[in-house]
């Protein structure tokens, strides 16, 4: 049982993470019965900065029923529920805490009812982070981890690491993961482009030549606001960067990774792009390789009828450096992975919410393992190791 004490700093620092700054901002926090204690604790936090908070949750009873229910059927599914639209036009920010309690649920849905749920989801993500002019910025949001045994058990981890990983990872002081941050995205500066190389298959370079520079602490500053960027996960820990698009080539290689819709886990994967987009058909992976192109495939489907001003789905979208000191082993949970110390992550897909230029629906981060080589090519022409085999070179 986490203690109340913890869940109360969790929630404490959940609520500083979408920077409430005037009395009545509307919080929409959304998750599970299994986490209800942190929801409510979220609210509680809210109404003490004087916001407004709304709590919703379901059950794994609810959310199993939703795809099994053979009388609940498909078509039902897919349709945007417009009275949930209308609120998220309404609120302020979004916070979320991982849902179901067991992953597995989505293991076992039928594969119509996951591609109908995604297509009933695609409008409100064109609100919560701003696709279309009309919505633009977007909302301030928070998508945070929590712990269950059964997610322990799904990832094939002993339970209190899992919750050493989420909770401790999470109640890390901010000042600690400022300094952190600071002090790893201190050797971006006049950065051009960064080479990523590892002993197990990874070799890449992008460019982020004026680019922004994001420093994750868990808190959201007036600054990252102003580049554009309104949101977080959590666990914190990393420095990221939206890299230029259509630059950059090579592979990487993520030894473990999950489809966020189906939650089916695939290991080894191993991903080329070239000018900056993946090349599908030189994709591999030691298990199931069908539903990470599908599930590419599927997005791309929904951006081209939603008529997005230029394709992006195959993309480089996104690069980040995890530096979490809590957070040491990949298990394919992408919540805690992109945050684990020495390791990289690169992300193709949607960018357009934190600094870059590409609209889709989708965003799917791949994590080396914790061993990265980096170096920096500056604008001057110089070059710099700054990490070897995932330790930061500190001179």
């Amino acid at each position: 049982m986490i203690p109340k004490e913890k869940i109360k700093l969790c929630a404490e620092n959940i609520t500083k993470s979408v920077n409430i700054k005037k009395e009545g901002e509307f919080i929409l926090i959304k998750g599970a019965i299994y986490s209800q204690e942190l929801l409510e604790e979220i609210g509680l936090s809210v109404l003490r900065k004087g916001g407004v908070p709304h709590i919703t949750s379901v059950s794994d009873y609810y959310e199993e029923s939703m795809w099994q229910d053979d009388q609940i059927k498909v078509k039902t599914l897919q349709e945007p529920p417009l009275h949930y639209l209308e609120m998220i036009k309404k609120i302020d920010a979004y916070i979320v805490i991982e849902y179901p309690e067991d992953p597995l649920i989505r293991n076992k849905a039928p594969e119509e009812k996951l591609k109908a749920y995604q297509k009933s989801v695609a409008p409100i993500r064109e609100i919560l982070y701003g696709f279309k002019k009309e919505y633009a910025p977007g909302k301030k949001w928070c998508y945070a981890a929590w712990p269950s045994k059964k997610a322990a058990d799904f990832y094939n981890i002993n339970y209190d690491l899992f919750e050493k990983f989420i909770v401790d990872g999470m109640s890390i002081p901010s000042e600690e993961l400022t300094n952190i941050t600071k002090n790893l995205g201190k050797f971006f500066e006049n950065a051009k482009k960064v080479y990523v190389k590892d002993s197990i298959g990874t070799d890449f370079w992008v460019s982020i030549e004026n680019r922004a520079k994001f420093l994750d602490d868990g808190l959201l500053s007036e600054e990252q606001i102003a580049l554009g960027d309104l949101g977080c996960n959590l666990p914190a820990g990393e420095v990221y960067f939206p890299p230029n698009e259509k630059q950059g080539e090579g592979k990487i290689f993520c030894p473990i990774t999950v489809e966020r819709y189906s939650n089916k886990i695939l290991k080894n994967i191993e991903l080329s792009f070239q000018d900056g987009k993946l090349l599908m058909d030189k994709v591999s992976a030691d298990n199931d390789l069908d539903i990470l192109i599908e599930a590419f495939k599927q997005s791309e489907k929904i951006d081209r009828e939603n008529n997005v001003p230029e394709l992006r789905t195959y993309n480089v979208c996104e690069l980040g450096i995890g530096c979490n000191p809590l957070i040491t082993k990949s298990i394919g949970y992408i919540l805690t992975d992109e945050k684990i110390n020495g390791s990289v992550h690169l992300a193709f897909g949607f960018n357009i919410s934190f600094g870059g230029t590409s609209t889709s629906q989708m965003h799917w981060d791949f994590v080396t393992e914790p061993k990265a080589n980096i170096t920096v090519e500056y604008m001057d022409g110089t070059k710099k190791e700054i990490m070897e085999n995932g330790k930061l070179i500190d001179e």
